[in-house]
């Protein structure tokens, strides 16, 4: 396979994720063949291979390999970000909007539907988005990711410059971000952190972590999360969570490690033995985001909780009401 001239980072590019900004430059190749290339060590930045998560700098080269021939292959899916999508998605978009301005907008993601797609996902958020080009001024951006089951503070850019801006301080961990969860059981100590460093790993039923073993360090990734114990009933407990990394699946396998699975949690034995009355739904909520605005000025959004949630918290009556989200439980 021959390789294209490399490709240099512009400055108003400084700061994304790598697979994402390969989206941009490369919109007709399926993202399934990204994800090869980019396993396989045939995109390099400055000559060294890199990861999908790999931030990107102003100056940088890029260089691709020759993705024509992926194009024509009759099985990938459609090359195009939708021209438009319909009133029904639109008003879904609408219906999840917490805050917006000019640089940024922040959801509400709902329960059950993804952020990005991948495998057997044809439906998700980026591609509504993509779809909304005319509502937006242009192209919106992720710029971080919540699991499909995951509900809350979703934060997407509205320029590129906004997208670098944030990214970077997602990258720099100067973004303050707590969740709120129900787990099986009550944390011990009732406030701590966990640091176990996690491994990531492949089944029948898709991609989850674990604790990272003996002899494991070069493939491990290092991962903390602070929890705190809000509220607590017989066999159940609210806490607040506050990731210090952003680990795949970080809160939902810490939580697991200390043996206070989060309830409804099927790839972490979450939804084994739930309390009478409990949907089997992942009871894991991003609460609240605070971060600097990329134009100055603080965004500070909170998400009201998923149906789900809300009916939980009245069957094992816990009042979310009752306290000040200003205050920092993790």
């Amino acid at each position: 396979m021959t390789t294209l001239k490399p490709q240099k980072v512009e400055a108003g590019e400084d700061g994304q994720r790598l697979d994402r900004w390969l989206k941009v430059r490369l919109p007709g190749i399926p993202h399934s063949i990204l994800q090869k290339l980019l396993r396989t060590g045939q995109i390099r930045i400055d000559g060294k291979r890199a990861r999908g998560n790999t931030r990107i700098e102003a100056g940088q080269e890029v260089r691709i390999p020759d993705v024509s021939p992926y194009v024509s292959e009759p099985s990938a899916p459609a090359l195009r970000p939708p021209m438009g999508v319909s009133k029904a998605d639109r008003a879904f978009i609408e219906g999840m909007i917490l805050f917006e301005d000019d640089h940024v907008l922040v959801l509400n993601k709902p329960f059950g539907i993804a952020v990005q797609g991948g495998t057997k996902t044809s439906r998700h958020i980026d591609g509504l988005l993509a779809g909304m080009e005319d509502r937006f001024g242009g192209r919106a951006r992720l710029v971080h990711r919540l699991d499909r089951d995951t509900t809350g503070v979703l934060l997407v850019a509205k320029t590129r410059e906004a997208a670098a801006r944030l990214g970077k301080l997602f990258q720099t961990r100067t973004v303050r971000k707590i969740y709120w969860a129900v787990v099986k059981g009550v944390p011990k100590p009732p406030q701590g952190k966990v640091e176990a460093a996690l491994v990531k790993t492949s089944g029948p039923e898709g991609d989850r972590v674990r604790k990272a073993g003996p002899g494991e360090q070069d493939v491990a990734q290092r991962a903390v999360t602070h929890y705190a114990v809000i509220d607590r009933t017989l066999g159940a407990a609210w806490v607040s969570l506050k990731p210090v990394t952003g680990r795949q699946h970080q809160l939902r396998a810490h939580m697991a490690v200390i043996g206070t699975p989060i309830l409804g949690d099927q790839k972490y034995d979450g939804d084994k033995g739930l309390p009478e009355g409990i949907e089997a739904k992942l009871h894991l909520h991003a609460r609240r985001l605070v971060l600097p605005h990329p134009k100055g000025g603080i965004i500070d959004v909170t998400a009201p909780l998923p149906a789900h949630m809300a009916r939980t918290f009245d069957a094992l009556g816990f009042d979310s009401n009752r306290y000040d989200i200003g205050y920092d439980y993790a």
